[in-house]
């Protein structure tokens, strides 16, 4: 299957964002006020901080930085090699050392070889010292036809086959095109969680009429909606113009924002005369727009010591998300946490502000 979607991938089309042209960045309204979901300025984000994930019979408590798995296993877009596994080993060890214990995978990353991954990562660990969410593959395939109102319970039994667990703590639909309605899926989520198999239960890329649908739909079992996640970075602002990060807040949803480095265009790694691979196609501007950015980030990576990661992972933190952030060797680790222990100012988050991107939405995928 991920060979099928990355054959499209590469001639312009995303499984993830529809049908990609060469887009010129839309910039977001200067009047938009970017300060309104910054965090106040006396917090500042460390890596002992917890959020809470609530569920029916007790919260999650969860690190505010998560560890995207999608490239674990991953041929078509990452070309995983398994030879990777002993660095990705290192990096796990190194992530636990600093408190973050939190990943996030899904059952069609690598045709379900990253949960595979995962599995091996966590044997020998209490289970308690880890926190893992995995997606219901959206995409209507045989089960969903056939077994549509159970689909998302088979399938999580499934995954935690391949995990070598019992439960998983958050499990998210990952996307709003299944073929069942929101209240058919709700129901299904909350026989999750009553079989024992996930604690809380989340949501990914809906917007937010379906959010607070699938919200409501949810609460006639007792079970609250924990999360959230869509793409969310500087080159992409949309939750946030779009009022979404808000009603999270509002809703005691945890607001994830997956890609938040852009896949890696907002590291510093690439550059006009070295553009990312056409297959990453999250925010897939053309790099000599995304150079002004970059300047800024690097003005204030260099003002204060750290990577260019580390302010763009931190930017994110202030306006109240969640970072999901791939990780495949130490090194990545060592930039990762050092988004930890300061914040950004509130002059040079409008710094930022002021040149980031809205971004836009997909009817097939990213509406949220």
């Amino acid at each position: 299957m991920q060979k099928k979607l990355q054959s499209g991938l590469q001639s312009g089309m995303s499984a993830v964002s529809g049908i990609h042209k060469n887009r010129k960045p839309n910039y977001v309204a200067e009047d938009f006020d970017g300060l309104a979901a910054v965090t106040p300025q006396d917090w500042t984000p460390t890596s002992s901080e917890q959020i809470t994930y609530r569920g029916k019979n007790g919260s999650v408590q969860v690190p505010n930085l998560c560890i995207g798995a999608w490239s674990w296993g991953d041929t078509a877009t990452w070309h995983w090699d398994d030879s990777e596994f002993p660095a990705l080993e290192m990096a796990w060890k190194q992530l636990l050392e600093n408190g973050i214990n939190f990943v996030d995978t899904a059952q069609v990353y690598g045709n379900g070889k990253s949960e595979e991954i995962c599995g091996k990562l966590f044997s020998g660990l209490q289970r308690d010292t880890y926190i893992i969410q995995t997606k219901y593959y959206a995409v209507p395939q045989l089960t969903d036809v056939l077994h549509p109102a159970s689909s998302p319970v088979r399938k999580l039994e499934n995954s935690l086959g391949s995990l070598g667990l019992s439960y998983v703590d958050i499990y998210l639909i990952d996307g709003p095109i299944h073929i069942q309605s929101i209240s058919s899926m709700a129901k299904a989520l909350a026989e999750c969680v009553d079989k024992g198999l996930t604690k809380c239960v989340g949501v990914a890329n809906y917007d937010e009429k379906d959010m607070l649908k699938m919200r409501d739909e949810l609460a006639k079992y007792d079970v609250p909606l924990a999360t959230n996640q869509c793409e969310y970075s500087i080159l992409r602002r949309m939750p946030e113009t779009s009022g979404l990060l808000q009603a999270c807040k509002e809703n005691d949803i945890v607001f994830q924002s997956y890609s938040s480095l852009a896949q890696g265009r907002l590291t510093g790694k690439y550059n006009t005369k070295y553009p990312p691979p056409k297959q990453y196609r999250f925010s897939s501007y053309d790099m000599k727009d995304v150079e002004p950015i970059l300047a800024i980030l690097k003005n204030i990576a260099d003002a204060r010591g750290i990577p260019i990661s580390a302010v763009a992972l931190n930017y994110n933190m202030c306006k109240g998300a969640t970072p999901v952030v791939g990780v495949r060797k130490p090194e990545q680790v060592q930039d990762n946490i050092e988004a930890f222990g300061w914040r950004l100012t509130n002059t040079e988050i409008q710094r930022i502000d002021l040149v980031s991107f809205e971004g836009h939405t997909t009817s097939l995928w990213q509406q949220g």
